[in-house]
């Protein structure tokens, strides 16, 4: 919608992680010190925890980019409220193992062969597992199994657990002390500090061709750090609307009142602070649902209300909209 109107050449603040967008602020600096570490280790697990948000998987993907595609072949697992059969079938699946109708003891032998021929040719085998909290404990046992195969003295396996803060105390339990003793690094990484914060907004502009356009007022960082607290994705979903919001009125400044506003209506919207019950909440909408699409076009058209000379410009949006949903 406004990359165009800003000339930017993308969009900037995309919730989907992208490695190209990585910003290596002080927390980032020290956890991927932490991940180059365990992976020149070659063995055992690192872990990495955060707050929802934080950059765990921008962190892990940018740290899979740099590393050679001829030299690693890496499995993602990101569905991870499955029992620890299930887990298993998608770690297979994950290096391209067919599991269908596979009975278990089968299914291991194919993946100790898959990770023993990719070893021996000279390719390393990497296992990213999003969303690790959810993991039940006979799930971790079972990857902590998959450590046990080598070839020689070398594990041809390494894993990479990526949860949030509650993967913690899940980790600290009894049952798991083996796998704690092959953690080989683990960090936590925290939210962007308010100098940070700014540099963390310019740094995604300008990857898309910012000219300072829309400019950013001084104070706006500050109120933009003050509504998030430094997490990167609330930072993401704060400041794209920000520019929503100045482009629909046709706007090439933001200040810290405009910022305010936007941060007012976003967190209104979310049921955050709102008065009553707050143990009851409207179900969710399912993105890019028919009801989805019909909330975010409501709230363009209050805008339109309130300034025709972006009549056209909004309907040709919508009209734009529902053609990409419908296709």
């Amino acid at each position: 919608m406004y990359a165009e109107f800003f000339k930017l050449t993308g969009l900037p603040f995309q919730l989907t992680p992208d490695s190209r967008f990585f910003f290596e602020s002080s927390v980032h600096s020290k956890a991927m010190a932490h991940l180059t570490y365990g992976l020149n280790q070659g063995e055992g697990f690192i872990v990495i925890t955060g707050d929802v948000g934080a950059g765990k998987t921008t962190l892990v993907e940018h740290l899979c980019s740099s590393l050679d595609p001829h030299r690693y072949t890496i499995a993602r697992i990101s569905t991870t409220q499955t029992s620890a059969d299930d887990t298993l079938r998608l770690v297979a699946a994950g290096f391209g193992i067919k599991t269908e109708g596979v009975e278990k003891a089968n299914l291991l032998q194919r993946l100790e062969a898959t990770l023993v021929t990719a070893y021996r040719s000279g390719r390393r085998s990497l296992l990213v597992v999003d969303e690790a909290q959810n993991l039940t404990v006979p799930a971790l046992e079972e990857l902590r199994m998959l450590s046990n195969f080598v070839v020689g003295n070398v594990p041809p396996l390494q894993s990479f657990l990526l949860g949030q803060p509650q993967f913690r105390p899940v980790m600290a339990l009894p049952e798991l002390e083996q796998l704690r003793q092959r953690v080989l690094a683990s960090y936590h990484l925290g939210p962007l500090s308010a100098e940070e914060t700014q540099a963390y907004i310019e740094h995604r502009l300008k990857r898309v061709g910012w000219m300072d356009d829309p400019h950013f007022a001084d104070d706006v960082f500050a109120a933009v750090y003050d509504a998030t607290g430094g997490v990167p994705r609330k930072i993401n979903t704060l400041c794209s609307r920000i520019l929503l919001f100045a482009f629909l009125e046709e706007m090439h400044a933001v200040d810290r009142d405009m910022t305010v506003q936007v941060a007012e209506e976003l967190k209104s919207e979310l049921g955050a602070g709102a008065g009553g019950d707050a143990t009851v909440r409207p179900a969710p909408v399912p993105m890019n649902s028919p009801l989805d699409v019909g909330l975010r076009l409501s709230r363009i058209e209050e805008r339109i209300d309130k300034h025709d000379h972006a009549i056209k410009r909004a309907l040709a949006i919508a009209a734009n909209y529902i053609q990409g949903n419908v296709a």
